[in-house]
């Protein structure tokens, strides 16, 4: 009997001091699945503030063209004031890091796996101008205008979770990035006005809506984004049909037209590319 327990004793012992041997930091990793960096960030209750945006083109619109008004100055798009602030108690990103190896006919490559929060964007008034000079000591440049000619009057986007990957290198999953989720409640567009600032009126949506053509809305986002030598590919995989609503049509100052609705929208493996000319 005193055998028997010194025995079942001494495996006790050992397997405890097996378990209580140092391990070098690779070995841990390996061990409790840490390969890898995780980074997650969260925003402060203010959110992300810009105060101005601007997207200067350089040529402006070249007189070649003999579109009315052409003249070849420099303009820019004037966004005055963008919001972005999370909605749900989660990070608003959050980044899985690893880097692996080649293998077979694939090369090696960086893998960030991405998860970004819901969020609220509010993108303040959007105009037109004439594009001023760079100051490098404060590395600005802005416009020449007090203010812009307002195209825009602005905008509110309410946007689900959503995953996405990114691949750095090889790339074996064929894109750059690839979105391959669902985007929960679809999507929420409201206050959005576009302006002729020579009629001087204004259509206005008071709210845009679109969900997936199904019972719960969710819309099915499965898109690859590629840097082509052609230019920024962005190629949309998904045949999910989508539902869109269009609340409160107002043309200028009047009442509104009313609602306009549109039912089974399928875009399936279009493709959109953006490109510098």
């Amino acid at each position: 009997m005193f055998t028997k327990l010194a025995l079942v004793s001494s495996l006790a012992i050992s397997a405890n001091a097996m378990a209580m041997q140092s391990m070098d930091d690779a070995a841990l990793s390996a061990a409790t699945g840490q390969d890898g960096i995780n980074i997650g960030i969260a925003l402060g209750t203010d959110g992300i503030n810009i105060s101005k945006l601007y997207l200067h083109d350089n040529d402006g619109l070249g007189t070649a063209t003999g579109i009315v008004g052409a003249s070849g100055t420099a303009g820019a798009i004037a966004i005055n004031g963008i919001t972005l602030k999370q909605t749900s108690a989660d990070p608003l990103l959050n980044l899985a890091i690893d880097t692996n190896g080649a293998s077979g006919t694939n090369g090696a490559f960086l893998n960030v796996a991405a998860t970004v929060g819901a969020v609220d964007v509010h993108v303040g008034s959007i105009g037109v101008g004439t594009s001023g000079t760079v100051n490098e000591t404060t590395a600005t440049r802005g416009i020449t205008e007090t203010a812009p000619t307002e195209i825009i009057t602005g905008l509110d986007l309410s946007l689900g979770k959503i995953t996405a990957n990114i691949q750095l290198g090889a790339a074996p999953q064929g894109a750059m990035i690839k979105v391959n989720s669902s985007l929960q409640g679809g999507l929420n567009i409201s206050n959005l006005g576009i302006k002729d600032a020579a009629g001087g009126g204004t259509i206005k949506l008071d709210k845009i809506m679109v969900r997936g053509a199904n019972a719960t809305g969710d819309l099915d986002v499965n898109a690859g984004i590629s840097v082509k030598t052609t230019g920024l590919e962005i190629k949309n995989n998904s045949t999910q049909a989508m539902n869109v609503y269009l609340q409160g049509v107002h043309l200028g100052t009047a009442a509104s037209i009313g609602d306009v609705e549109v039912q089974g929208l399928n875009v399936a493996n279009s493709t959109i590319t953006i490109s510098g000319h």
